[in-house]
C-alpha cells in the first residue's frame, strides 16, 4: 500500500491548453511520445500525461513532476498529479508508453533526474496507480532511436517487454540506480514471470541480446510468432547500414533470442553516401510481409525516399550467427555477413519526408507520409506498385515537422494522428465529400472512396449500406471510360469499350452499354448482351467520315448513369510531321502510335504517357529556360515571376509540373530572353518543374521552381504610428521575403511595398490614418491571399515639436530641441535636422535623447558653422518637414529665471547640473 502523500490526485484538464476546430490538439510542453489504444489516445510531454478520446477531446491530464523527502535519496522520490503553480525538484520524464489492452494497464517508464523509474496505471483512468517501481526498463533518457514494443507468446500466455536500445560503440546508457539493460531486452508484465515484474531474467539466466557497436533503432512490431527490429549501424558521417533483426517468439526468453536471425536492406545512395532508414510502417495483409520505409539516401533528411521490401522470416539460415548482434556472450569470432535484402520497388521520392503509416483497402496500397516541413500527404499504390498522384491532406502554415510515428484512429479507421511538437492533429484519411459528381470521385484515384448510388455522393464504402456503388479499379488508370477503334482484314470497323471501374455486385448484374448518333444507325444488331466491363460495337459501314463521327455512349451501373462522348476518326487520316500534339489527337481517338504514327489499335502504344515526351513538329526555335527569378515561392505563389532564357519569342505559357499535376499560366512582356509570368498556388511544398510551352503544346525546359511555407509575421516594432504616416515599421517572423505588400485594416486598398527584405524580417512605411488612437490591424499580401499578423498598429497624434536652444562651441553649435511627451517612443534614427542659415541648411547630427513626465529632448550638433544666429530648424520624420523657429523671448525670460531661481532651489540646482553634465560629456565626446 502506498503512502498516503503519494497517492495521485486526479487533474481534469490543467495541463492541456484546447482542442482546436481543426481537430487537433495543443498541449503544454514538448511531445515525448505518444500510443493509441482502442479509442483513447495517451500523450506525454516533458511535465505531464494526457488521456484523450479519440477524437481528442480531453478525458484528464496529469502532472508527473514530483517531490524530493528530506534525504534526497533517489529512492525516496514521491510523484503526484498535482495542480498550481507549484515547484517541484524532479520530473518524471516518460520515454517508454506503451497501453496494454489486454491486461487493462498503461506502462509508464523513463528516469527522475538519472534514475530510471516505472508506473503501472489504470488503462481507463490514467489517475489510478497499480504499481510502480526504480528499474530501468527501455532508454535512460528521451531517444528517437529506441524501440518497445509488447511481444506475445505463442499459445499467447505471456506478453513480454521488448525493449530495442539505443547505444554508443561501447553500449546503452545505465541508471545510476543500476541497471541490468542491454542492447535488446525482454521484461516480465506481470508478477507470473520468473523475477517479477519488469524483471529480465530467464528461466537458468538473464538473456539479452547486444550489439557491437553503435545502434540506432528505428521500429519494431510482431507478425504472428515473429518479431522484426529495424535499425541503422552509423559507422562515420557518410557510412551506415541498415538491418533487420528477425525473432521468433517462444514462451523461455531464452529461446526467443537464441532464435536471432537478421538480413541487411539495400538502397543505392547518391554519391557514396550510404542510406539511412529514417520512419517504417509495415504494410497490412499478408503474407509476405510487406514493409515500407523511408530512406535518406544523401546522409541527410533532404533527399528521402519511400520503398517497399519483402521481409518474410527467412529460417533457412544458422540461428544467432550475425555480425553486428548476438545473443547472449558474444564470442570474438568471424562471422558471416548476412543475407540482403533489395527493394521491390521505390514508390515515391520526395524532399523532407519524416514518417509513414500504409493500410491495406483490397488490392491497393495506401500510405499516409509526413514531412519535416509540416505536410500530410497520402499516395495510393496498385498491386503493381503504380502510384496515383500525391495529393496533400492536412499542411501547416509554418514549418513544423512530423514526428516519425503516424497512427491510424482505430474507431473509425477514418482519421490519421499526425503529431508535431506541441500539437496533435486528428486528420481525415479521404476526402471523399468533396467530390460532387461521379466523374470527380473517380478521378480522385482514392481507393478509400466510392460514388454511392443510392445516396448520389462520393462516400467511403461502409457508409454506403444496401446500395450499389462505384470506384476505381485495382489497377491504375487514367480514365474511366476508354475504348479502341479496330478494323480487321476484311476492312469491318469494331469499336470496343472499356470500364476501368470496380463495381458493387448489384452494379455488375445491372450494367448495359448503348453507342449511338444521331446521324446514322451505328451499330450492327447482335445477340451479344454487354458483359461488365466491356460493350463492343461493329459498326454498321466500313468507313468513317473524314471529319470524324460524335458518338454517344450510355452505360448504367446498378442505380449509376454515365454519359461519355467519343469522337470515332479513321486512323489513317490522322497523318502529319510526328508531335507531342498529333500523338495525344491519335490515341484519344481510339487508335495507337508506334513507329512514330498512327494506326488501328490491333497492337500498338495506347497509354498518353508516350506523347508526353516527344519533340514539337513545327519549325519553332527551341526554347532554353535558363534561370526563375524568383525560384523559391510560397504555397500560395507569386505575381510577376521573370523567367530568363534564349529563344522564347514563340512562348505562349509557362508550365509548373507537379508529380503528376499540371498547372499554366500566360506570359507577357515577352522580349526573346525573358519573360512576365504568375507563379500559381500549390497544394503542397516541394520542388517542381517549369518548362516553356510553344503553341504547338509542346513544352522545353527543366528549371526547378520550389514551394515552401507561408510567410507568418509574429512581431512588430514599433507597434505604433503617427496619425499622418509614413513611420518605417520592422515586421518580424519567418518566410517574409515571400511578402509582397502590407496593408492595414483601416486602409485596405493602400498596398505598401516591403523594404530590406529577408526570411525573417522587413520594414514598410505606415499609411496615414484618418483619427488618432485608431487601432489597425496588419495583413501581408502573397500573390493573391492576404494573411493577418498577430499584433497590430495604434495611431496617435504627430510629434509637436516646441522649441530650440543653440549652444556654441567654438566653430560648433550645439542645438537642445524640444518636445512633447508622447506614446511614440521616437528615436534619433527617426529624425533628420537641419540648421537653417541665410538660406543655406546645415544637418544637426542627432546625438543623445532625454525624456522626462511632460517634454522629450533631442540633442544634435552642427560642425564648422559660423558664427552667426541661426534662423530655423527643419525637423523632417516620415514624410513631413516641420520648421521650428528660434526661441520666442518669454521662453528666453523662463530660461533667465530658471538660471536666477537655481540658488533657492535645489532640486532644480541638481537637475540642471545633471543635464549640464551630461550635455557636457556629449560635448567632450565630439
Amino acid at each position: 500500500m502506498l503512502p498516503l502523500p503519494a497517492l495521485l490526485l486526479l487533474l481534469w484538464g490543467h495541463a492541456g491548453r484546447c482542442r482546436g476546430e481543426d481537430g487537433g490538439f495543443t498541449f503544454d510542453g514538448d511531445l515525448r511520445h505518444f500510443a493509441v489504444a482502442s479509442n483513447t489516445v495517451f500523450i506525454a510531454t516533458e511535465e505531464n500525461l494526457y488521456q484523450l478520446n479519440h477524437d481528442l477531446t480531453l478525458v484528464q491530464s496529469l502532472s508527473q513532476r514530483g517531490i524530493l523527502n528530506g534525504s534526497k535519496k533517489i529512492e525516496e522520490v514521491q510523484f503526484y498529479r498535482v495542480s498550481g503553480e507549484s515547484k517541484w525538484d524532479t520530473t518524471f520524464g516518460v520515454n517508454l508508453l506503451l497501453p496494454f489492452v489486454e491486461n487493462r494497464t498503461l506502462i509508464t517508464c523513463g528516469d527522475t533526474g538519472g534514475c530510471a523509474y516505472c508506473e503501472v496505471l489504470d488503462l481507463k483512468n490514467i489517475s489510478n496507480l497499480l504499481y510502480r517501481e526504480h528499474i530501468q526498463v527501455g532508454p535512460l533518457k528521451r531517444s528517437d532511436a529506441s524501440v518497445a514494443i509488447l511481444v506475445k507468446t505463442p499459445t499467447r500466455t505471456k506478453t513480454y517487454i521488448l525493449t530495442a536500445i539505443q547505444q554508443n560503440q561501447t553500449g546503452p546508457e545505465k541508471s545510476s540506480c543500476g541497471s541490468d539493460s542491454k542492447t535488446v531486452n525482454l521484461h516480465n508484465t506481470d508478477d507470473r514471470g520468473t523475477g517479477g515484474i519488469f524483471s529480465v531474467s530467464g528461466s537458468n539466466k538473464t538473456p539479452w541480446i547486444e550489439g557491437k557497436g553503435a545502434v540506432d533503432f528505428v521500429d519494431g512490431f510482431q507478425i504472428s510468432s515473429v518479431t522484426y527490429l529495424l535499425s541503422n549501424l552509423p559507422s562515420g558521417p557518410k557510412n551506415n547500414k541498415v538491418r533487420l533483426i528477425w525473432l521468433k517468439a517462444e514462451e523461455q526468453k531464452e529461446q526467443t533470442f537464441d532464435s536471432l536471425r537478421g538480413a541487411t536492406l539495400i538502397v543505392p545512395g547518391a554519391g557514396g553516401v550510404s542510406s539511412r532508414l529514417l520512419a517504417s510502417s509495415v504494410i497490412p495483409g499478408g503474407p509476405p510481409v510487406l514493409w515500407s520505409g523511408v530512406f535518406s539516401v544523401n546522409g541527410d533528411q533532404t533527399n528521402t525516399e519511400l520503398v517497399v521490401f519483402d521481409i518474410s522470416l527467412d529460417d533457412t539460415g544458422q540461428t544467432n550467427n550475425d555480425p553486428d548482434f548476438c545473443s547472449g556472450s558474444c564470442p570474438e569470432r568471424s562471422k558471416p555477413e548476412p543475407k540482403s535484402l533489395k527493394p521491390k520497388a521505390v514508390l515515391f521520392r520526395q524532399n523532407n519526408m519524416s514518417s509513414v503509416l500504409a493500410v491495406r483497402q483490397k488490392a491497393w496500397m495506401v500510405f499516409f507520409i509526413g514531412t519535416a516541413d509540416g505536410q500530410l500527404i497520402k499516395l495510393a499504390v496498385d498491386k503493381n506498385y503504380q502510384t496515383t498522384c500525391p495529393r496533400v491532406l492536412y499542411r501547416a502554415d509554418d514549418d513544423r515537422p512530423v514526428f516519425p510515428k503516424l497512427q491510424l484512429d482505430q474507431v473509425d479507421r477514418k482519421h490519421v494522428y499526425v503529431p508535431f511538437r506541441n500539437q496533435m492533429m486528428r486528420v481525415p484519411v479521404s476526402k471523399c465529400s468533396t467530390y460532387t459528381n461521379v466523374q470527380e470521385c473517380w478521378s480522385a484515384q482514392d481507393p478509400l472512396c466510392v460514388w454511392c448510388g443510392s445516396k448520389k455522393r462520393c462516400t467511403f464504402e461502409d457508409d454506403c449500406k444496401d446500395s450499389d456503388w462505384l470506384s476505381i479499379p485495382d489497377v491504375s488508370h487514367q480514365r474511366m471510360v476508354s475504348f479502341k477503334v479496330v478494323k480487321d482484314p476484311a476492312g469491318q470497323i469494331t469499336v470496343n469499350v472499356q470500364m476501368h471501374v470496380t463495381v458493387s455486385q448489384e452494379g455488375q448484374s445491372n450494367f448495359n452499354c448503348q453507342l449511338s448518333t444521331s446521324s446514322r444507325e451505328l451499330c450492327k444488331r447482335s445477340n451479344t448482351h454487354p458483359q461488365f466491363p466491356q460493350c463492343t460495337c461493329i459498326l454498321t459501314n466500313s468507313t468513317l467520315p473524314a471529319e470524324g463521327l460524335d458518338v454517344q455512349v450510355r452505360i448504367r451501373l446498378g442505380t449509376v448513369e454515365l454519359l461519355e462522348q467519343l469522337d470515332l476518326t479513321d486512323c489513317s487520316d490522322i497523318r502529319g510531321p510526328p508531335s507531342s500534339v498529333l500523338c495525344q489527337r491519335c490515341i484519344k481517338s481510339g487508335c495507337s502510335w508506334r513507329n512514330n504514327s498512327c494506326f488501328w489499335a490491333n497492337p500498338g502504344e495506347t497509354d498518353l504517357s508516350v506523347c508526353q515526351v516527344m519533340e514539337s513538329g513545327i519549325g519553332f526555335p527551341r526554347p532554353e529556360v535558363s534561370s526563375i527569378t524568383p525560384s523559391v515561392v510560397s504555397f500560395y505563389g507569386r505575381n510577376h515571376a521573370v523567367l530568363s532564357g534564349h529563344n522564347l519569342s514563340d512562348v505562349t505559357r509557362v508550365r509548373i509540373q507537379a508529380a503528376c499535376t499540371a498547372q499554366e499560366s500566360p506570359v507577357w512582356n515577352n522580349t526573346g530572353v525573358s519573360l512576365t509570368f504568375h507563379v500559381p498556388s500549390a497544394d503542397n511544398k516541394g520542388e517542381v518543374t517549369v518548362c516553356a510551352v510553344l503553341p504547338d503544346g509542346s513544352c522545353h525546359g527543366n528549371a526547378k521552381l520550389t514551394y515552401q511555407s507561408s510567410p507568418s509575421c509574429t512581431k512588430i516594432e514599433p507597434s505604433s504610428s503617427w496619425v499622418s504616416g509614413k513611420r518605417r515599421i520592422t515586421v518580424m517572423g519567418s518566410h517574409l521575403e515571400f511578402v509582397e505588400g502590407l496593408v492595414h485594416g483601416h486602409a485596405p486598398q493602400q498596398v505598401s511595398p516591403p523594404r530590406n527584405t529577408s526570411s525573417e524580417s522587413l520594414t514598410y512605411d505606415t499609411p496615414a490614418a484618418q483619427h488618432t488612437q485608431e487601432v489597425s490591424t496588419v495583413s501581408v499580401k502573397v500573390a493573391n491571399e492576404t494573411l493577418a499578423c498577430s499584433t497590430k498598429i495604434t495611431y496617435h497624434p504627430d510629434p509637436e515639436f516646441t522649441h530650440f536652444t543653440p549652444i556654441r562651441k567654438r566653430d560648433n553649435v550645439h542645438i537642445i530641441i524640444e518636445k512633447k511627451a508622447d506614446k511614440l517612443n521616437m528615436t534619433t534614427a527617426e529624425l533628420s535636422v537641419w540648421g537653417v542659415l541665410q538660406e543655406k541648411q546645415y544637418p544637426c547630427i542627432l546625438e543623445a535623447k532625454e525624456t522626462n513626465n511632460k517634454n522629450e529632448i533631442y540633442i544634435c550638433a552642427i560642425h564648422h558653422v559660423p558664427d552667426i544666429e541661426l534662423q530655423h530648424l527643419l525637423i523632417t520624420y516620415g514624410d513631413r518637414t516641420v520648421k521650428l523657429g528660434p526661441p520666442s523671448i518669454s521662453h528666453q525670460v523662463l530660461l533667465t529665471l530658471r538660471i536666477l531661481l537655481i540658488p533657492c532651489i535645489p532640486v532644480v540646482l541638481v537637475i540642471i547640473y545633471r543635464w549640464r553634465k551630461k550635455l557636457s560629456a556629449e560635448t567632450n565626446k565630439l
